[in-house]
């Protein structure tokens, strides 16, 4: 019996590696290929951060002095992206001014085309195991 508990101790849990991923065919290096970007799992602690961050409290219609929590699935997806992007630094301040806007999350929306940052919120929710994307409950929910 503590023989099988000796895998779940830190040091033998497989580590998970960072993913590179060319998430655009506009963002080019010297070789005029796409440049790779970087991305990394998170753990669900980490998760939980980014979800808090996203979630207010909202009153309960007809209850007074009661809310409960809401989630701002777009703001979580988007922060979710955010924090797990290594490279390129979306907090760099070179990087944010010449957007012309601040905050990684910014960046991010403002640096991808729409089908681009789909894309790419797709392959990060991937790489941090959710099996299930956005798109493909929009798909469950269309059939």
């Amino acid at each position: 019996m503590a023989e099988n508990l000796k895998a779940f101790l830190k040091g033998n849990a497989i580590i998970r590696e960072n993913v590179k991923f060319a998430v655009s065919s506009r963002f080019v290096g010297e070789d005029n290929k796409p440049i790779e970007w970087e991305i990394c799992p998170i753990n669900a602690t980490q998760d939980e951060e980014v979800r808090k961050s996203c979630t207010k409290r909202v009153p309960v219609p007809g209850k007074k002095n009661a809310y409960q929590p809401e989630i701002d699935y777009n703001a979580y997806l988007g922060a979710l992206a955010a924090r797990c992007t290594v490279f390129p630094d979306l907090n760099n301040a070179e990087l944010q001014d010449s957007y012309g806007v601040k905050g990684a999350e910014k960046c991010l929306k403002t640096m991808l085309e729409p089908g681009e940052y789909y894309e790419y919120i797709s392959k990060v929710q991937e790489i941090c195991g959710f099996d299930v994307t956005m798109d493909n409950k929009v798909e469950e929910a269309k059939n």
